[in-house]
């Protein structure tokens, strides 16, 4: 059965609003950030994440760990992103469409902070902020088939996958079907559908948008919850990838090096032969000299192939 939600004219219009800044991330090759900027990135949506269900970790602190440098915090908190960097490390081995494989990304995510990581829980859970109860979970019986309904409709919906990753995100917490981490479970697993729509989401962080509006991501769900549908919150998210991708571009004159713009070019070009002049349309703001050397260093690093010699050199990626 489909979600309840409302394709509203505020819905639309953050649609068009998000398509078309996709669109100039394309055009300025940020689709595949420079390798500095998704490892800050990465870590800011470790952090974020994390942060938002009370870890303690700072940016610094997880830099730090990612370097293998020890440091001074609680073991839980160290766990947990230790868990989450593994995770992160690995969103091309996860299949969106498979409920089997979120089970997986939650046993990794949750080894050692719970038992039975992984596992669909069976058991009644309800949500508690502060002294009131927050949500009330559907029965454990139900969760099973509700998550086969919600991975059936991801799947096969004819829906915009941008709104659909939205939808799943709400429908995932509503259903909470792990005893624990469903918050970051939800975030990420709408990371990896956003993939599929284009791969600039792999490293944007959102997560840290949501984080400096937290208390309004928690009311938006609740509120959602009282209308039995999920239009709120989608509105709430569509404008928080929005927002995402403008400081994304905010920062479209940082310098790619020569790897970034090779493996860029890669995207766009894919297996077809081309020349020097084809890598500079890609790169207008570079001089000729530049694109020579960045070819010459794909060459000698055996990522390309080169035919001919000169202005008549063709190369084609291996």
């Amino acid at each position: 059965m489909k979600p309840p939600y409302e394709i509203t004219g505020k819905v639309l219009s953050l649609i068009a609003s998000v398509s078309e800044k996709i669109g100039e991330v394309n055009a300025v090759h940020l689709n595949k950030p420079p390798t500095e900027l998704r490892k800050r990135n990465r870590i800011k949506t470790i952090q974020s994440s994390l942060e938002i269900e009370g870890n303690t970790l700072t940016v610094e602190q997880i830099t730090d760990l990612l370097e293998n440098k020890r440091i001074l915090a609680p073991k839980k908190d160290i766990l947990e992103v230790k868990n989450a960097i593994k995770v992160y490390n690995q969103l091309d081995k996860f299949k969106v469409y498979e409920l089997k494989s979120l089970c997986k990304a939650h046993e990794i995510l949750m080894a050692d902070l719970i038992e039975n990581p992984g596992k669909l829980r069976t058991g009644s859970v309800g949500i508690v902020k502060g002294s009131n109860i927050a949500h009330i979970a559907p029965p454990g019986e139900m969760v099973y088939s509700l998550m086969t309904d919600l991975f059936e409709y991801l799947k096969n919906d004819d829906d915009l996958v941008l709104l659909k990753s939205c939808v799943f995100h709400y429908e995932f917490e509503f259903i909470h079907p792990f005893i624990d981490g469903n918050g970051r479970m939800g975030r990420l697993w709408q990371t990896m559908i956003l993939k599929e729509y284009s791969p600039v989401f792999e490293f944007l962080p959102i997560e840290s948008l949501v984080k400096s509006r937290q208390q309004e991501y928690y009311n938006v769900l609740g509120k959602s919850d009282e209308q039995g549908s999920s239009t709120l919150f989608v509105e709430f998210m569509l404008d928080i990838i929005k927002d995402a991708l403008e400081d994304l571009l905010r920062v479209q004159n940082i310098n790619l090096t020569s790897n970034d713009r090779i493996m860029n070019f890669k995207q766009i070009i894919g297996i077809k032969e081309f020349s020097r002049q084809d890598y500079l349309r890609a790169f207008k703001n570079i001089s000729q000299a530049t694109a020579s050397r960045d070819l010459k260093v794909a060459v000698d690093n055996d990522i390309i192939e080169k035919y001919g010699d000169k202005r008549t050199a063709k190369y084609k990626y291996k």
